[in-house]
């Protein structure tokens, strides 16, 4: 009578690949990260409480920010509040989202799921890429909502029809690059508890930045690390694309930060993305 061997996270490393040349192999990768994507959509029309939830909370924070306390914030330039609100909160919109993305992972790994998709013959890149498509295309409908709150609220682009693509371009960048970042802690925390301690710095770093006030109406030294703070390139390059009240300034992150908002994502891509692959290849090993 013959048994069998149940299957570890350790013996998943044994199994085959697909093989053939690259563009094959990277076929299948892609193959494999769509089918991901589609698990993780689908459990988002099963329980679309969160996913809805996601959308809505930044809109609150718009109109609480631009209802509650816009009339006391003088705009750097003239201009209305709204209008050098917005830009800011499409960037603070794609941090939103990380805390999602870790959830998400690390429950997949509490649960044994990451497990089982190691026993499988599938492309580690796979696992993580999918649940990034997936959170980038709700990202997308996440800054439709945000953009079409603005637009009702009295916010415009001024910038021309070239320059507004070029400024949601980058932001979705930065929400790209986010992504990974998010993925990576979520692999290596050790449990939702985990997920959650770390929740409470996205706070930090959100209002630490350009997205509600101008830095230059910090202390010296603490507006100097709100002007280097990823999420205000980004917010400050989209305001300048839309055309929107933004700061200004002398230093050199204020001279060129259409630049850093490329720079910053591509950097933490550079950095996040092998250490996602890696991590789930690691996982359980």
């Amino acid at each position: 009578m013959s048994t069998t061997t149940p299957m570890t996270p350790m013996s998943a490393a044994h199994h085959t690949l697909p093989t053939g040349s690259p563009l094959s192999r990277f076929g299948w990768t892609l193959a494999d990260a769509w089918t991901i994507t589609l698990r993780d959509l689908n459990h988002w029309v099963l329980r679309p409480g969160t996913v809805i939830v996601g959308w809505v909370f930044p809109v609150m924070i718009v109109l609480m920010f631009g209802g509650l306390f816009g009339g006391a914030i003088g705009v750097p330039g003239g201009g209305g509040y709204f209008e050098f609100l917005m830009p800011g909160m499409f960037a603070m919109t794609m941090l939103f989202g990380l805390e999602t993305t870790m959830m998400a992972v690390t429950t997949d790994a509490a649960r044994g799921v990451t497990d089982r998709f190691r026993s499988m013959p599938m492309s580690a890149s796979a696992v993580v890429l999918g649940r990034c498509v997936a959170d980038m295309l709700n990202s997308v409908v996440g800054l439709v909502i945000m953009i079409g709150t603005g637009l009702l609220l009295g916010w415009r682009w001024e910038g021309g029809s070239a320059a507004a693509p070029a400024a949601v371009g980058l932001l979705l960048l930065l929400r790209f690059a986010l992504l990974w970042v998010g993925i990576f802690v979520g692999l290596i925390a050790g449990g939702p508890e985990v997920v959650t301690s770390v929740q409470i710095l996205v706070w930090p770093v959100g209002f630490l930045s350009s997205v509600f006030v101008d830095p230059a109406t910090m202390p010296g030294w603490l507006g100097a690390i709100a002007q280097w703070n990823p999420l205000s390139t980004t917010a400050t390059a989209a305001r300048q694309l839309f055309g929107n009240p933004g700061w200004g300034g002398e230093s050199w992150i204020a001279q060129n930060a259409t630049l850093m908002a490329v720079v910053w994502p591509l950097l933490l891509i550079a950095i996040f993305l092998p250490l996602s692959a890696r991590g789930f290849r690691r996982l359980g090993g």
